[in-house]
């Protein structure tokens, strides 16, 4: 059925208007994400099965609204459906999509696509192997803790939060097995209030520094759109690698110091 419904394409028709195109296309995401949601409803006993529903069911999503966006680069279709599929792109795709997007726009989508412009541009300056970009927030910077010599895990986040909490275990416990004179881990709060974000650190208990009410300096610098974002810097600075989650923190840091 997923492998069906992402067969499906808008606009094949020219007879179909811009106004049709619109509609089907607001109609199918819908009708899929009702179904989505209900699938996984029925395999909430299975997380793997779970899962495997999601990956694929994230595929056809994005298949289907991919190609919506490439038939409709001229029309407010296309612009809906980069709406859907941006953050799945990686920034050669943005650019790619961006150059061709020839939809008029309105005031509110003119400053989504130059937002996208920026945030993209913003990955590609600090993309992994650049190195890394300063800031200040209250007389503190970053350099105070990046490019000192020793590898340092950033972690970008706010006390709001979930993902970013459910993060802070795996974050302690490679702090814990490597912390010293080659290896710090640092925190960044983003989009959050300095008294929300104080109380997470004492509930939290974390051990490493902070750098408090950066809110969007960072994320800008850094084309940062979701958070966690969790960022290995090299001894010198050098971004080695971003987006990282999981049990990729771990194995990021252990082959960064050859353990």
């Amino acid at each position: 059925m997923i492998a069906a419904a992402a067969a499906l394409t808008i606009g094949c028709s020219p007879k179909k208007s811009v106004e049709e195109k619109l509609a089907e296309l607001n109609a199918w995401n819908a009708a899929f994400g009702e179904f989505a949601m209900n699938r996984l409803m029925q395999l909430e006993d299975s997380p793997e099965a779970q899962q495997e529903f999601l990956d694929s069911a994230s595929a056809a999503y994005l298949e289907y609204n991919m190609a919506a966006l490439n038939e409709n680069l001229d029309n407010e279709v296309g612009v809906v459906a980069l709406k859907e599929v941006y953050n799945d792109l990686d920034e050669e795709e943005m650019l790619d999509v961006l150059g061709k997007l020839t939809a008029p726009l309105d005031f509110q989508d003119s400053l989504f696509v130059a937002g996208l412009k920026t945030s993209v541009e913003s990955r590609v300056n600090t993309a992994e192997g650049k190195m890394f970009t300063d800031f200040e927030v209250d007389g503190v910077k970053f350099s105070d803790f990046v490019g000192k010599g020793k590898y340092v895990l950033v972690d970008f986040w706010a006390s709001w939060c979930g993902p970013c909490r459910r993060e802070i275990p795996n974050i302690k416990s490679v702090y814990e097995e490597f912390q010293g004179d080659d290896f710090d881990v640092l925190s960044v709060a983003v989009w959050d209030k300095l008294e929300d974000t104080q109380k997470a650190i004492e509930e939290e208990q974390l051990p490493w520094n902070q750098i408090l009410q950066a809110n969007t300096i960072p994320t800008d610098i850094y084309g940062i759109q979701g958070i966690p974002h969790i960022i290995l810097f090299g001894p010198d600075g050098t971004i080695l690698k971003r987006g990282l989650r999981g049990e990729d923190i771990h194995d990021a840091v252990e082959e960064a110091l050859n353990r």
